[in-house]
């Protein structure tokens, strides 16, 4: 059941030292709070659950007059398909209605304008009063009349024939939210223009190697110094010198190097990452950041890289603490399969191919950035690299598919569930696992020791083997201690049965929902036996359980680690700030 609580308390102890330590050398954080309007989740009835930055908009509900028989159920029936209310641009220029209508006349009117249309064959219609505005429209013909939509929230009527003529459709939403469109049947309903969510990509067998962090730093630049043909590099921030000399000595090689970053961490942009991006592009390659008011995402927070027919996966940042083997403990793969890279490559272009995707030489032009200071710790290889064959590799992305698919390998495992998280959230993705453990599965979540989850963790650990030891089920849930082998959990990882996950994904509302994140599903007995040995070994290193601690200790223990948060919150960057943010944003448990 763990070791015994003095020596859980020592621990804990050297951990509070440990951090002390730190915060005499370490730079002062900066934070910031995101502004973007939240897309509301859910279904056309759904409701939205508010940020502390702003409320979001409640789902529009669709409404129709003719029985679900009749007009639903028929997917040539006129139906009201979406509609974008409040878009970037001056006085909404661009705004529309999008239809699926049958051949006949038809009306559009919101109480106060009405639309004649009159179609000569059956297809879709984009009515609009501004055809030269629109911006990533869908398919179909455009009328140019429209309705002056309220950002407000209104009712917008589809009538077969005049102002008179029977209700076809009808949809009402509540307050729209700027830049996001309403699509009927979308979960969630509100989606960003020119996001279009993507399906899990299967991509059959590969051979690979499976690496962890800090253990092997070599691993994830290793492709990109033998690329011929093209580098592609997606990440949330960038800091890391020598990943940089790489990507320039691809590019005076003749290599294609491309790099997409987030223009807007939670933190702000580090001046050693302006630095570093202004030597990339001095160079010559091109680096964009997503970032605006048309940002498709909340936190553009994938980690890989294309190099020619290869593909690196992480959840580690590309930067020292990370990728560099500085800090965390993190998990990555490179899979030598052609499909996979060209897969992944096609996430790259769609995401650097849009108006958010900013160049960086114009979009630091008048900005400001924050110093920070690099990690440097030094760290053993106790886990080295595995060649590995994997039977079966899966591309999974967020916004989109990833939270589904996970819950899904969860829920089909059959004997154990390995998961290691900085956090968690109540949601789909922990409900999963408790019900993997009502089964029978053997479940085991290891959390990070972070300074900035320290607390929170300590008191969901609690929790959750309480609830398991009072259901008498096979789940328990423990705190990483490094113990001198990295400094804190940082990695996203799973391995359900014979199937390991590797990404960026965190198991949060906004990691799954809004961001974009990339993770990899890996199937075979060899892959899932690498990583599950890595867990294993953090595993029986985060010794006991902080329920079994007597509560006298208990309450000074996460006391002293909150106290030391503190105190040395006013000295630490935030390795991963958008996962520090979502931690503050976090749902109630269940």
């Amino acid at each position: 059941m763990g070791d015994h609580p003095v020596t859980v308390a020592r621990s804990i102890a050297a951990v509070v030292f440990a951090l002390l330590l730190l915060g005499l050398t370490a730079a002062v954080p900066t934070t910031a709070t995101a502004t973007a309007a939240a897309p509301a989740t859910g279904t056309e009835t759904a409701t939205a659950t508010p940020t502390p930055q702003s409320p979001s908009p409640p789902a529009a509900v669709a409404t129709a007059s003719e029985p679900p028989a009749t007009n639903t159920g028929d997917p040539k029936a006129p139906r009201i398909v979406g509609l974008l209310p409040n878009p970037v641009a001056a006085d909404d220029a661009g705004e529309y209605v999008y239809l699926r209508l049958p051949a006949g006349n038809w009306s559009l009117d919101d109480g106060e304008d009405v639309v004649a249309i009159r179609q000569r064959q059956p297809g879709t219609v984009v009515v609009t009063a501004e055809p030269g505005a629109l911006v990533d429209p869908p398919d179909g013909r455009v009328v140019a009349r429209g309705l002056a939509l309220s950002n407000a929230g209104e009712r917008v009527v589809l009538r077969r024939g005049g102002t008179n003529g029977t209700v076809i459709d009808a949809v009402e939403y509540g307050r729209a939210p700027e830049g996001e469109r309403w699509v009927r049947g979308g979960d969630p309903a509100w989606r960003p223009v020119g996001l279009d969510r993507r399906d899990p990509v299967t991509l059959g067998a590969a051979n690979a190697t499976a690496f962890v962090l800090p253990d092997a730093p070599g691993e994830p630049v290793a492709p990109i110094r033998g690329a011929d043909d093209r580098v592609l590099l997606a990440g949330y921030t960038f800091a890391s010198e020598r990943v940089t000399d790489e990507l320039i000595a691809a590019h005076e090689r003749g290599v294609s190097v491309r790099v997409l970053l987030d223009g807007g961490p939670v933190g702000g942009t580090s001046t050693r990452q302006a630095e570093l991006l202004d030597a990339l592009v001095a160079a010559g390659v091109e680096v964009r950041v997503i970032d605006g008011p048309r940002a498709r995402f909340r936190y553009h927070h994938p980690k890989y890289v294309v190099a020619d027919d290869a593909a690196v996966v992480l959840t580690e940042n590309w930067k020292p603490s990370g990728t560099g083997g500085g800090d965390s403990r993190g998990w990555g793969v490179t899979l030598r399969s052609p499909r996979a890279a060209d897969a992944l490559a096609d996430v790259f272009r769609a995401d650097a191919g849009w108006r958010d995707a900013v160049p960086w030489e114009r979009y630091r032009a008048g900005r400001s950035f924050e110093p920070v200071e690099a990690a440097t710790g030094s760290y053993p290889t106790r886990h080295p690299p595995a060649d590995v064959h994997v039977e079966r590799v899966r591309l999974l992305t967020a916004p989109g598919n990833a939270e589904s698919a996970v819950v899904e390998i969860v829920d089909n495992a059959d004997d154990r569930v390995d998961v290691l998280q900085p956090t968690v959230d109540g949601g789909r993705l922990l409900a999963s696992l408790r019900r993997a453990a009502e089964r029978g599965v053997c479940v085991r979540l290891l959390l990070s020791n972070a300074w900035y989850v320290a607390e929170r963790n300590a008191a969901l650990v609690a929790d959750l083997n309480r609830w398991a030891d009072a259901a008498g089920v096979p789940f328990e849930a423990r705190v990483a201690e490094p113990s001198g082998r990295y400094g804190k959990v940082h990695a996203k990882g799973v391995v359900a049965d014979d199937t390991a996950l590797v990404g960026s994904l965190n198991w949060n509302p906004t990691s799954a929902r809004e961001n974009r994140e990339v993770v990899v599903a890996l199937e075979g007995e060899a892959v899932a036996g690498y990583y599950r040995e890595s867990f294993e070994a953090d595993w029986r290193a985060g010794g006991g359980r902080w329920d079994e601690l007597p509560p006298a200790v208990a309450v000074a223990a996460v006391g002293a680690v909150a106290g030391a948060a503190l105190f040395v919150r006013r000295r630490l960057t935030f390795d991963d700030s958008a996962e520090t943010e979502q931690i503050e944003r976090r749902g109630p448990f269940g």
